[in-house]
């Protein structure tokens, strides 16, 4: 599995689609506004640029692409006022992999614009938007043309699924019977793809250029904990199941392994410290329930629906597509059944960085 062909959200509109199942996201967005805040504050206030130069790297598409946007913008506005200068230009890059939906993006952008004009009134300067497809693992921008870095939810997905000397038998991610070579392997990979981040984009950012960067982790100092494997465990659960009732290759099962890492805020400040490119300014930790929606009561299907939109075209690239609803639906039953005995909840890790040099 090439996972630059395969990573991307389910597009479009669709009842299973990432713009309708991201809620989590939002709310995780919505709750690092203040260290975002704080960071764009700190760099326009000392900068002033007449041009203001901002990616999201793993935007994906649907709302909260633009929600991002928005309030970014709207801090800006916030701090030009207050010093009582003019608006700046502002040049927004979307960054994800080609299989993206930028179409869905690009045609609300007009839309968006009109409402983010109306909101923030006509002395408002220009924005400017570009479509940046590409790994985030590599160089995306030129050397030194960006002032600000954002990220949620992206950067614990991996370059690549680890090099495993040994099967994770019965597990399609790390989980507590996985080997200690797995485990080893995934944490590789990660310190890998994360270090590699940190110096492309010290590449990119101009001095005193910042980053705040949202990763699904763990608190835990064992990276096969519950807080960050278990929804990945119950879905194994639904593809075994599957394998019972032979419908699917137990071999299928045994090959396919989810390209993620959910590190510790240890983990996060080793790697940035070794990488030695990055100030660290916070570095914080929070948590989301597995269902933030308040309508219904089915949160089993809420979760379910949110993991497909993300989950579905891995799965499609390893297990026949016809199979989705069925997968899906037993997923849903096992989620519905933990989640009215435990405690189900997703641990973020936000750090915000500056450019050393």
């Amino acid at each position: 599995m090439k996972v630059v062909e395969v990573l991307h959200m389910n597009g479009g509109n669709r009842d299973i689609s990432y713009a309708n199942n991201s809620l989590v996201q939002r709310k995780v967005i919505l709750m690092t506004k203040t260290i975002a805040e704080q960071a764009i504050s700190d760099l326009y206030s000392r900068l002033f640029p007449k041009t203001l130069c901002i990616a999201d790297l793993g935007c994906s598409s649907g709302a909260n692409t633009f929600l991002v946007v928005s309030e970014l913008v709207k801090i800006v506005e916030k701090e030009r006022k207050i010093h009582n200068l003019q608006s700046p230009e502002i040049l927004f890059h979307f960054n994800d992999l080609p299989g993206n939906d930028f179409n869905t993006i690009f045609q609300s952008l007009g839309k968006f614009e009109q409402d983010l004009r109306k909101q923030l009134g006509e002395e408002f300067g220009p924005c400017f938007f570009s479509g940046v497809p590409g790994s985030f693992y590599t160089r995306l921008f030129p050397s030194k043309s960006l002032h600000f870095v954002h990220s949620s939810y992206s950067l614990m997905w991996l370059s690549q699924v680890p090099d495993l000397i040994e099967k994770n038998k019965g597990n399609i991610y790390m989980a507590s019977t996985s080997p200690p070579s797995v485990i080893k392997a995934y944490y590789k990979q990660y310190e890998k793809d994360f270090s590699n981040f940190l110096k492309y984009r010290s590449e990119e950012l101009m001095k005193g250029g910042k980053m705040v960067l949202t990763f699904l982790g763990r608190e835990s100092k064992d990276p096969s904990s519950k807080e960050c494997c278990y929804i990945w465990e119950l879905l194994s659960m639904a593809l075994n199941e599957l394998v019972l009732e032979g419908l699917i290759e137990e071999e299928k099962v045994e090959s396919f392994n989810i390209p993620q890492y959910t590190p510790s805020p240890a983990e996060v400040k080793y790697i940035v410290e070794k990488e030695g490119s990055f100030t660290i300014n916070r570095l914080e930790v929070t948590r989301v329930h597995w269902n933030v929606s308040n309508e219904g009561i089915n949160g089993g299907y809420n979760v379910s629906r949110c993991m497909r939109a993300v989950a579905e075209p891995l799965l499609v690239s390893q297990f026949d597509q016809k199979l989705m609803d069925l997968v899906f639906q037993k997923y849903e039953e096992i989620i519905s059944d933990r989640m009215s005995k435990e405690k189900t909840e997703f641990i973020n890790v936000i750090v915000s960085l500056t450019k050393k040099r």
